[in-house]
């Protein structure tokens, strides 16, 4: 469900507020709003937002040419892969420029009478979207923004037609016209927007690409591509198993958990101090990930606690929790009652259920003792670790959470204990 984002008068309230008001001409008078946030053949002489960082200010009209340049209304020697490098490198490096990127962004959409140069802008705010969230404070704006694109396809064909004409017009004697492109190329706008959509409400809450290497073209590649071909990490079940339905036909389960299972075995996981809760190198992680999305596992692996990390991510970014939500209440009910526990198991849609078998068949090879005594990671520790990837608490109250906390951790340990996964051997 989508959220109602703030009102078009509350972001006119914050625009207001917030532009860094640019001048022009000799008796530099004020650009209005409204021409402040349209698109822009020129360059900038100051930053979009009111900032007192000299840094910021000198790359964020430095940053506007690289925008231009990947949506092809500047010309570079650079590919549109090394223009998006660069561009969310330096976001991505420097905290300041990113709410700086997207309202840049969204000026360049707006009121684009290229249809191609538009298409290329969101999809610039849809790479960037993989590797940085905005601030907090800039966020509902952006919210706001994507939102009124969601089912906008129409509207934006009407809108490029009637400034094509009134430019037309004022431009009939002029030999410098830009090219104007109104074909549909490529995706709809709207394809962009409601991948926007949810990615910003992701990386709002999980935030934006960590660890220390700086972004890859590798990485930029697999953000464009996820536009169309969603990603195995946070998608839905259905979504996964609907992708793997080409290349493995026969599977039950998804092909991301029983691989990357499978791997911590291969790497003697079960005989790794810490296991699940000694993470991994982040940048390991962030390599494999990129990794598995193109269904490749790479022979060099060495150090169990990659794919252990990754598997536990995996389930944490489920677009809806192993345990759907309308189950949740039934969970923490029966955190004592192991009878119980298990009832709520087999009311799981099939999918679910065989999921959830799988991992709690997979932690339960971790809980025998002959395993925990090279682990130290007993029953407890293991409902501990891995409760938070299987289950969600919706509340913001504090203190449910922390009261729930106990008793998700509780749940697990019943699972783990006393449901028979035996019929899973061998399941793929």
């Amino acid at each position: 469900t989508l959220r109602k984002p703030i009102s078009q008068s509350s972001m006119a309230d914050w625009a207001s507020k917030n532009l860094n008001m640019h001048t022009q001409g000799i008796f530099r008078r004020r650009i209005s709003i409204s021409n402040m946030l349209s698109w822009n053949g020129g360059s900038i002489k100051k930053p979009m937002l009111i900032t007192s960082n000299r840094t910021i200010k000198k790359e964020a009209c430095e940053m506007f040419k690289l925008v231009q340049s990947y949506m092809g209304d500047r010309q570079t020697r650079m590919d549109r892969n090394h223009v998006a490098l660069v561009t969310v490198t330096k976001c991505w490096s420097m905290q300041g420029l990113r709410d700086e990127l997207y309202i840049q962004l969204i000026r360049q959409t707006t009121d684009n009478t290229c249809y191609r140069s538009l298409a290329w802008g969101w999809e610039l705010m849809a790479i960037s979207l993989a590797f940085f969230s905005p601030s907090p404070k800039f966020q509902s704006y952006l919210e706001g923004y994507i939102y009124r694109h969601l089912y906008s396809d129409e509207n934006i064909a009407q809108r490029i037609k009637e400034l094509v004409d009134l430019k037309t017009k004022k431009n009939s004697k002029s030999r410098k016209k830009r090219k104007q492109n109104t074909e549909d190329e490529g995706l709809p706008i709207s394809t962009y927007a409601k991948y926007c959509y949810r990615k910003l409400q992701k990386v709002a809450v999980t935030g934006g690409k960590k660890g220390l290497r700086k972004p890859t073209v590798e990485e930029i590649t697999h953000a464009r591509n996820a536009i169309v071909t969603p990603s195995l990490f946070g998608s839905s079940l259905e979504e996964i198993m609907l992708r793997q339905q080409d290349m493995y036909p026969g599977n039950k389960l998804p092909w991301v958990q029983t691989q990357l299972s499978q791997q911590v075995l291969a790497l003697g996981g079960e005989q790794t101090e810490g296991i699940f809760r000694i993470p991994g190198d982040i940048d390991e992680v962030n390599a494999l990930k990129l990794q598995v999305d193109q269904w490749r596992i790479p022979s060099g692996l060495s150090d169990p606690n990659i794919p252990a990390s990754l598997l536990k991510l995996w389930y944490r970014e489920l677009e809806e929790p192993v345990i759907p939500q309308q189950f949740y209440k039934e969970c923490i009910s029966n955190y004592e009652n192991p009878d119980a526990a298990v009832a709520v198991v087999q009311l799981l849609p099939e999918l679910n259920r065989l999921v959830l078998c799988y991992l709690i068949h997979f932690l339960q090879i971790f809980a025998q003792p002959s395993n925990v005594g090279r682990t130290k990671m007993d029953v407890n520790n293991l409902a501990m670790v891995m409760a938070p990837n299987c289950l969600r608490c919706q509340s913001d109250d504090p203190r449910i959470i922390f009261e729930n906390t106990r008793k998700e951790m509780s749940f697990l340990r019943m699972l783990i204990v006393h449901l028979d996964t035996s019929f899973i051997k061998g399941l793929v």
